[in-house]
């Protein structure tokens, strides 16, 4: 996952009432230390944060083995349905509902209008350390890649996935809107949709999933 907030850029000054920019600083770790936050609850503690990058926030699901073997179930990964190997998955989605609320919250208070514009993707990954000074925990390949994708060719408020995230996710209770195809540079052309919010009487799945459509458009984001 990929969480960015567009316009705080537009919110940085170096200019002397923000003290050098040091003010605009202070409310940008205020946003990404209540998310941090966000990762002491229980229902997140398979989620890893990876870094962040400006105020962009990078976070990953299912990257230590607890995620993928007892953590959800008894039976090795191999063993279990979809809706208990993509649990991971949902949480993170899950997660980045909390983001915006979070957000949300925090622009309420501080009488800002900041907003995410969120991507999701599902995957594997190359994940490891480098570096010999300052080590960083890092992850690399195409699903990475891809998730970067729907955060830069996203709309901001909004959370975007591709189908393959879509077909998963919606099992769980995730209500989605079709954005249509949209060429990502790379990728070539892609069918995403954005994730609305959650059926509140949904439970592990069994709720129903509502999709709508958005006027068919192809969004060229080279």
């Amino acid at each position: 996952m990929f969480a960015s907030i567009p316009n705080f850029s537009d919110f940085y000054t170096e200019e002397g009432i923000n003290n050098g920019g040091i003010e605009c600083l202070r409310i940008l770790n205020e946003i990404i230390s209540d998310f941090d936050s966000l990762l002491d609850r229980n229902e997140f503690r398979f989620i890893t944060k990876i870094k962040t990058i400006g105020s962009t926030y990078m976070a990953a699901s299912g990257v230590t083995p607890e995620s993928n073997t007892n953590g959800y179930c008894n039976r090795p990964i191999e063993e279990q349905s979809l809706l208990e190997r993509w649990q991971h998955l949902a949480d993170l989605a899950d997660f980045a509902l909390a983001m915006k609320v979070t957000l949300t919250k925090l622009n309420d208070q501080s009488f800002n209008n900041f907003m995410l514009r969120i991507g999701l993707n599902k995957g594997s990954v190359l994940a490891g350390v480098i570096g010999a000074r300052k080590p960083h925990y890092d992850i690399w390949g195409n699903t990475v890649n891809v998730a970067s994708r729907m955060e830069s060719t996203g709309v901001m408020g909004n959370i975007q996935v591709v189908e393959d995230c879509y077909d998963i996710l919606k099992e769980y209770g995730f209500r989605f809107v079709r954005r249509g195809p949209i060429f990502v540079k790379g990728k070539g052309e892609l069918l995403t949709f954005f994730m609305k919010g959650k059926d509140k009487t949904s439970s592990n799945g069994t709720g129903p999933t509502t999709t709508t459509t958005l006027p068919h458009q192809v969004v060229d984001h080279s």
